[in-house]
């Protein structure tokens, strides 16, 4: 059960001597408990009209206390429980109206969607998730996804269903769009992606055509090895094309 006396969200101008933050310290604040979020992602949610912040009379985003705890529930829904935004904004209504809201359990395959997103290559791939949780995973509508299944950027398996590394591609997808990069945009991305293994599989064919099963194996460690190295140099030579300094 949840149950909050926090209202809606704010709105207007910031006044003299209330406790407000820059975008920056809500930032802060939050990276604690949710080492992902990003200022893109505060602004997607203001920009979708979940939270309100105040404005300087410059324009600047000032956010109350109760904008930073708001946010923080908005995000442990989205980790916890994967609700879509529509269904978030509609509990978040209730609890403004001092409703009590019981949220729903944990999806079974959370453990997959968390794995696809840190990225632990470690974690088994096997299992798979609906269309409906991956939609919910990349907070996209049914009709964004087509499009991106038009383009090849996202695949179900023969089966149906997503594996984890779909389930990263559909929420890179999402996050580059909220940049303003459509499915089109992307293709050349696709198309990079789709020669580089390519390349890795000439290398390991050979080695998983063989009769022993040490070198089959041997196989796939090698391509995961030239996988990774690969989107290093992809990293590092986008990074250098910006000018950028590798981290």
């Amino acid at each position: 059960m949840l149950r909050t006396p926090t209202g809606g969200a704010g709105h207007g101008t910031a006044a003299a001597g209330e406790r407000l933050v820059s975008i920056g310290t809500v930032l802060s604040q939050l990276r604690d408990e949710f080492p992902e979020v990003t200022i893109s992602k505060i602004r997607f949610l203001e920009a979708e009209g979940l939270v309100e912040p105040r404005r300087t009379a410059s324009g600047y985003r000032k956010f109350s206390p109760e904008d930073v705890e708001r946010l923080a529930r908005i995000l442990r829904m989205q980790r916890d429980h994967y609700l879509p935004l529509k269904v978030i904004r509609e509990h978040l209504d209730a609890l403004a109206r001092g409703e009590t809201v019981k949220l729903p359990s944990p999806s079974p395959q959370r453990d997959l969607l968390d794995g696809a997103w840190d990225g632990d290559p470690d974690r088994p791939t096997a299992a798979r998730v609906g269309r409906a949780e991956l939609l919910a995973a990349a907070e996209v509508d049914e009709s964004e996804l087509a499009e991106w299944e038009s383009y090849g950027l996202v695949t179900p398996g023969p089966e149906g269903g997503y594996d984890a590394e779909t389930v990263t591609v559909a929420r890179l997808v999402a996050d580059l769009g909220r940049f303003g990069l459509e499915p089109r945009h992307l293709r050349a991305v696709k198309a990079a992606a789709d020669r580089e293994a390519g390349l890795v599989e000439q290398v390991v064919a050979p080695l998983r055509r063989h009769r022993n099963p040490q070198t089959r194996a041997h196989a796939e460690a090698t391509a995961k090895e030239l996988a990774g190295l690969s989107v290093r140099l992809h990293a590092a030579l986008v990074q250098t094309a910006l000018g950028l300094r590798l981290p």
